[in-house]
This record gives C-alpha cells, structure tokens and sequence, in this order.
C-alpha cells in the first residue's frame, strides 16, 4: 500500500481516535472495558440494525487494542447500509483507516464509494477522498486514482500528494491523459502537460530539464512546479550519461533467428522514425562466441547498454553471475526466480505474467472458483501452474484442471472443465481455433453465463469479427498495439504510433508482437540508466506497461478488452467506475 506523511490523514485519524469528541459522543464512556468477543456474541442474538452498531463497537475497540486484521474483517463484514448517518461515517473511517494499514485497498474502496453521503467534516472528507486515490492507484486504476487525487490537491493545495499524482498520470495511456487534461481544471491540465513533456522525450536527460525548466516558468504557482515530483529530481543524477550507443546481440542463423529477425525489425524501425538521432546501433550475431567475447565486442565498439541475448539458456547464464560487464536488457526471462546481479534486466512477451494478471483480475471480479482449460505440453503446464499459483495464491479455488490435445475437438475437455464442481470462472489458454470453440460448448453444456478470462493467444490481431463471434463474451488480454481501439481508444492515441504504423503496414501479422517486442526494447534500452536509478520507473509502451521489478524482471501490465460481435471492446473493474458491461 502507497504511503506517505498527509497532514489531512493525520487531523482526520485523530479526529477517529479521540473518541469522547463531538463526532463519536459517549463511545469510551459508555463501553470503556468492554470485551469485544462478548459484543460479537451479543451482535448475533440482536436484530440487523443493532448488530451492525454492535459490530462496529467491537471493531472499533479491537483496532484500538491492536487487533487490527481482526478488526478488519469485521468492519468488512458490517452492512453499513443498517447504520445511522454519524456512524457510518464512523464506519467508513475506520474501515479505510483499517485497509489502508492491512494492505486492502478493496476495502478502502468499499469504505469511501458514497462519501458525499457521509456527515463528514472538511479534513475527514478530503483524507478519505485522498485514501480513496491512493488505493485505486494500487488495484491499477491509475485514471481514477489521478481523477480523486487531483481532486484533493486541488482543494487543499497539498504538495505531499505530487508523488502518488505523478505515478497516477504514468498509469495512463496517451488518449486517456490527454481527455483528462481537455476535461480537468488549470491544475489538472498542468500536470498533464508536466507528463506529456516528459514522455515526449526519450533518454535526454539535459533536454528533458530543459523543457521542465520552461514548464516550470510557466507555472510557477504549480505545486509540481514548488516541488517536482521525486522521480523527476533523481533524475538530474543521470545528466550526462544518456546512452548513445546499444549493441543488440541477437542470433542471425539457428531456430531463434525469426523470431530475432522480427525482433530488430521493431529495434531497426523505432531506431529510424523516432527523434533519438544521436543514438547509434551495433547489431551483433551472437551464435558463435561466448558471452565474455560478445560482451568484448560490444564495449570495443563503444556500446554503453546491451539489449539481448534472446536464447533462454544464456539467460540463465547471466541470471547467476555476481555482474554484468554492461547494463543489459535480456529477451528472455531466466528459468530460475530470485534476484538478478545488478544491471541485469529481463524483458519478454511472457504467457505467464499473462495468466497471473488474468487470475488477479478474476479475483477483483468477485470470482472464487475457477476452473482450467490448458494445452497438454509443455507450455501449457507452464502457463496452468503460473495462473494456478497465484489464484491460490489470492485464496481461491480451483475446481478442475483440464488439459487438452489441440489437435482434438474441443467439446470433450470443455464439458469436463464443468462437470461435478461448477466453477465460477474458467481460464483458458488456447490459440484462435480452439477458443472459439470452446463459448458454444459452454452454451451446449448449460453454462452460457460462465465469465471465461484468457490470454492474448486467443486473438490473431486481425478484426475477424463472422469467425470471433464464437468468442463474445469472453475477456482477453493483450498488448495496445494489437487491440488499439479496446487498449487506447484508436491507431492515434497509441505509443510510437509512426513505428506502428510502418510495421503493420510492412510485417508479417503472426510476427507483428514481435515487432512491438523490438520497439520497446529500444526504448527500455534508452532509459535503463534510470531504471537502475529510479524504482517504480515504467514505461507505457507497445507491448503494455513496463515496469520493471526489484529482481530486473520487466512486469508487462496489459489492457483487457471483450468480444463484442466478434470486435474486441474495452472493459473495465466491474460495480468499481460504473461499467455495466463488466461481468
């Protein structure tokens, strides 16, 4: 959970914990010692509204002991729409405070959903608004959370919220920022144009504070202006080592040299229609030597960053070295987790992360039992057990695990998917002529309604929309480029739109990620010194958002999109904005 010192917080938690003042009356002195498992217990002989206050009191004092995650769960549990207007202002602080301290965001959204309607006064509205920000901001609502924080700076003109707004406003993509800057206030529209200047530039560093120095004098009232956010002062610790020159070390001959080939098609493409004209390129064949001579190569050419190897296994290789001779932005992730030495970065288009991110989004969707329909070999075990553990992971269930010979029909192994235990949810790994199978089984089978989540490989990227009506229904993940009007709105508001273009126009579809692949590792090439430098450094790239991790693995955080007549559609958290189309 994001934290940081807010004086309106503090004023308002204080208001909670003096409990004899006007807005609590007579709480202490009316059950100063008593037990709260006496008060749970009496809660269940008495009638809703009674138990709802009754629970309140216990949670109240079990927070006040110290008891706090027991307190939180039950405040959770309370049904607040039982309680008077005084207390559920009461209800609601606690629960956020309790939320916010337990590390459940969930919670502090539920606690400040109808906040107009609460007796609150001007500092506990506005820290509990300001709670509200920063939870949003940690379920990854970035235009949410920057909508409510913006809100609360605006009215309280609080410079301590510059750091959580900026990570806000690196959340989102170039069509949304711009909407919220056209829709927004003078503040609002300053920060947008704060992160449109910084995004406009590249590696730069003594340009970028040249045209935040220009900004600034522009708006000099600005609290980011009186005090820039903090990953835009680390930054002037990098003046003067921007990269000017990468080696790509990528194999020309072998099994991997397609996929390399697509690869430095998106580096090569990038590289000519961006503005990084400074920047030089070294391409080097990396199927012979080890990689003590390609790193030797690669310094007597006078490189500063490396981007590859692409093999697996030599990814390993670096994974358990103490260092790196280079700053290095590997194509593959090593098999092995844990910590790599330093300057070591990983980045790829992992069917992994996509199923993590898909089980993480059931669970926000209110599912509890999901079942799973998989490949049987080896990719499929792969991406099974990825979305398996981090579904357990969350608390969930798995009811049944299904994997299924791609070159059979789909209609046995869906129907066992369902059969005994009936999840609530189905994850689904399979490529465009299998999945679309697999929604008319459901209906055949009796269960039409059943929520299906599935990676990208169900998707060819190209509109399709009399063979992926088999499909409606079913939510998806995938990168911006491949889904621009679900991810951004349009080909316009897309990262490096001219590169996008050129490449759809000029590659091969199935290769076409690929490429987006090779776009990003140039630009994530560029910026790895203040990778090293910044943590919670991303990147709103062609692939997705890039951020990488504190072990140098690059997490992609993708958009969803929906089948709507065969078309994929954007779709947001479900009941959380507003989106009646979310299931």
């Amino acid at each position: 959970m994001l934290t940081h010192t807010r004086g309106l917080l503090a004023t308002a938690l204080l208001a909670l914990l003096l409990v004899g003042c006007a807005y609590r009356p007579g709480i202490i002195e009316r059950i100063p010692d008593d037990d709260p498992a006496s008060l749970l217990e009496r809660a269940q002989q008495q009638e809703p509204t009674q138990a709802a206050r009754t629970r309140l009191d216990a949670a109240d004092i079990l927070a006040r002991q110290g008891a706090r995650t027991q307190a939180l769960e039950i405040a959770r549990n309370i049904d607040d729409a039982r309680l008077s207007g005084d207390q559920r202002a009461r209800w609601a602080l606690l629960l956020a405070d309790l939320g916010e301290s337990e590390g459940d965001p969930q919670a502090v959204i539920r606690a400040t959903q109808e906040l107009d309607g609460l007796e609150l006064n001007r500092g506990q509205a506005l820290a509990l608004r300001e709670q509200r920000g920063l939870a949003l901001l940690e379920v990854d609502e970035p235009l949410a959370a920057a909508e409510a924080l913006l809100a609360v700076q605006a009215e309280s003109d609080d410079e301590a919220l510059n750091d959580p707004i900026w990570r806000a406003l690196g959340g989102l993509d170039g069509r949304r920022l711009t909407r919220l800057g056209e829709q927004g206030d003078a503040l609002t529209r300053g920060w947008v144009e704060l992160s449109e200047t910084v995004r406009s530039g590249s590696g730069d560093i003594e340009r970028l504070f040249l045209r935040l120095d220009d900004w600034r004098s522009r708006n000099q009232r600005h609290p980011a202006a009186r005090r820039l956010p903090a990953d835009l002062l680390a930054l002037r610790e990098l003046s003067g080592q921007e990269v000017q020159h990468i080696a790509v070390l990528l194999p020309e001959s072998g099994p991997l040299s397609r996929i390399a080939t697509a690869i430095a098609d998106g580096i090569r493409t990038q590289h000519r229609l961006s503005n990084d004209t400074d920047v030089r390129l070294s391409f080097i064949d990396d199927t012979s030597g080890s990689l003590e001579a390609l790193y030797r190569e690669a310094e007597n050419r006078g490189a500063q960053v490396v981007i590859g190897p692409l093999d697996k296994d030599r990814v390993n290789e670096l994974q358990h070295r103490d260092r790196v001779p280079l700053p290095t932005l590997a194509l593959n992730y090593a098999s092995a987790g844990g910590n790599s030495p330093a300057g070591l970065f990983q980045y790829g288009l992992s069917a992994e992360d996509e199923a993590r991110q898909a089980a993480r989004r059931a669970w926000r969707d209110g599912h509890r039992r999901a079942a799973l329909l998989v490949p049987d070999n080896d990719w499929g075990r792969r991406v099974g057990e990825a979305f398996w553990d981090e579904w357990r992971a969350q608390g969930g269930e798995v009811t049944r695990a299904v994997r299924y010979n791609p070159a059979a029909a789909a209609t046995e192994s869906t129907r066992r998917t369902i059969a005994e235990a009936r999840p609530d949810a189905l994850f689904m790994l399979a490529l465009p002529d299998y999945a679309r199978q697999v929604p008319p089984t459901l209906d055949y089978y009796g269960a039409p309604n059943l929520p299906v989540y599935a990676t990208s490989h169900l998707f060819s990227g190209r509109l399709n929309p009399r063979l992926d009506g088999d499909l409606n229904d079913v939510l998806f993940l995938d990168i911006p480029w491949q889904i621009p009007d679900a991810a951004v709105g349009g080909e316009d508001a897309l990262p490096f739109t001219a590169s996008y273009r050129a490449l759809r126009e000029e590659s091969d579809p199935n290769l076409f990620r690929l490429n987006a692949m090779g776009v990003d590792a140039l630009e994530l090439a560029l910026r790895l010194p203040q990778l090293q430098l910044l943590s919670g450094s991303e990147l709103f790239g062609a692939t997705g958002t890039l951020r990488p991790q504190p072990d140098g693995r690059v997490e992609r955080l993708l958009p969803w999109a929906r089948f709507v007549n065969g078309v994929p559609q954007p779709v947001l958290i479900p009941g959380l904005l507003g989106d009646d189309r979310s299931p």
